[in-house]
């Protein structure tokens, strides 16, 4: 008997497993994040579009990247984490391929925009966000952030086979591997990705085992937990925003997250590599340090999901939004035809900062809206998008009009001390009955 329970002690649990094919599916299905900063050069050269053309398909991706994440989390809700994933894949896989076929500039609106904006708003950070939630009742913050580390994961495979590609034999091969990279990993998420830990007979990990009797209460009462959720998606997604919107820390956080979708999804994932190459750097060594970005962001970002479960996030946020406001700040000082030692200084340091604010965002969110969280995240990372969309069509406009895209870059610095000075000051709202078990430090 002792050594049955010893192995049991033993035995991964499964929350690890799902958590690992979420991993990989973030990596698939990132692909596409790389690509408009690569693909815009050489569209502009065949098809002589605009800067400000193909920002707006970017715009409009992002608008539904973001827009698309809250009623994402509450269609995993209803109909499985599975299914929506899957699903997701699909669409992301579809719009790829087709943007092979385009010849207007329409069509890349559809393709760039409404397809891979759809299927990346189903697999948008709010997917990371649900898993910890469902899977886990401990280390929540490190698994976001490993989560969250998948789509730099993601943007580091793909990126410079991405730029190589656009270059020679040209950008539609580097399409179709986006494509391809966002539908092999569908197998695996049919096969191992389950809904939730009932469906493997187990407990969410960390979560204690229950005696006999509460055991039979749960499960009597789980038919009823369950009719809730299976209300019309939408209507839950609104009915969340709408109670939400009440409390402060919600605007604290969307106002936060709009700017970091700007000065990250927007500013520099889709015009740092344009910029780099209107200073005579070329496309594949610019592509190259954002491949760095990436690296230094998987660090960064599971290195913020460690410290979220010790320290108190909103302090985390502030220093975070500071550290990268600087960066933007001197980044038209280091921009040349060549890699200088100080570019690579910025790189490192912005690549630890990308995505850090996810997981001390994340537990805000679970801490302010309790089992409401993952929806919650799912509207506060629309705003993030949002940002994102109006920072990459600005940037175009800016790049446009005066031929550099030095504004931009002031402007977004200026942007994330207002971020800094906002989350330093988010209100410790009343917390629900599961709270993030976290020690936080004074604020």
């Amino acid at each position: 008997m002792r050594v049955t329970k010893s192995r049991r002690r033993r035995r991964l649990h499964p929350a690890w497993i799902v958590a690992a094919v979420a991993f990989l599916t973030l990596v698939g299905a990132a692909g596409f994040r790389a690509a408009p900063g690569v693909l815009m050069v050489p569209l502009q050269q065949e098809f002589g579009w605009s800067t400000t053309v193909l920002s707006a398909a970017v715009s409009i991706n992002l608008v539904l990247f973001g827009l698309t994440a809250p009623f994402a989390a509450a269609l995993m809700e209803r109909f499985g984490i599975r299914a929506v994933t899957a699903t997701a894949l699909v669409m992301i896989g579809a719009g790829s391929a087709l943007t092979v076929l385009v010849n207007q500039s329409w069509q890349i609106l559809l393709t760039w925009g409404l397809l891979i904006g759809l299927g990346t708003g189903s697999m948008a950070l709010v997917f990371a966000a649900t898993i910890a939630n469902t899977w886990f009742s401990k280390s929540r913050g490190l698994v976001i952030g490993i989560l969250t580390a998948g789509s730099a994961a993601g943007q580091l495979v793909f990126l410079p086979f991405i730029a190589m590609l656009a270059q020679d034999p040209g950008w539609r091969q580097a399409s179709l591997l986006i494509a391809a990279g966002a539908l092999a990993v569908v197998p695996l998420v049919l096969k191992f990705l389950k809904n939730s830990p009932a469906d493997v007979g187990a407990l969410p990990y960390g979560e204690p085992a229950p005696e006999e009797g509460a055991a039979a209460s749960a499960a009597a009462a789980s038919p009823a937990a369950d009719s809730g959720r299976s209300s019309n998606a939408a209507v839950r997604a609104l009915q969340i925003l709408k109670r939400a919107s009440r409390e402060r820390t919600f605007w604290a956080l969307v106002a936060g997250f709009a700017i970091c979708g700007a000065t990250t999804n927007g500013l520099i994932g889709t015009h740092f590599i344009p910029s780099a190459h209107d200073h005579g750097m070329p496309q594949t060594t610019a592509a190259g340090l954002l491949a760095v970005v990436g690296i230094f962001d998987i660090v960064g970002t599971i290195a913020s999901g460690w410290l979220t479960d010790r320290y108190n996030p909103k302090v985390l946020l502030a220093v975070y939004y500071q550290f990268r406001g600087i960066g933007l700040l001197v980044l038209p000082l280091l921009l040349s035809a060549t890699v200088q030692p100080s570019m690579i200084v910025f790189v490192v340091i912005y690549g630890l900062d990308w995505v850090a604010t996810v997981p001390p965002t994340a537990a805000i969110c679970r801490k302010t809206f309790g089992a409401d969280g993952s929806v919650v995240f799912g509207w506060v990372f629309a705003a993030h998008q949002l940002g994102a969309a109006a920072a990459a069509l600005g940037a175009g406009a800016i790049r446009d009009a005066t031929g550099e895209y030095t504004y931009a870059w002031f402007g977004a610095a200026a942007m994330c001390t207002i971020a800094a000075a906002i989350s330093a000051t988010i209100r410790k709202d009343k917390t629900d009955n599961d709270p993030v078990p976290v020690p936080v430090t004074a604020a």
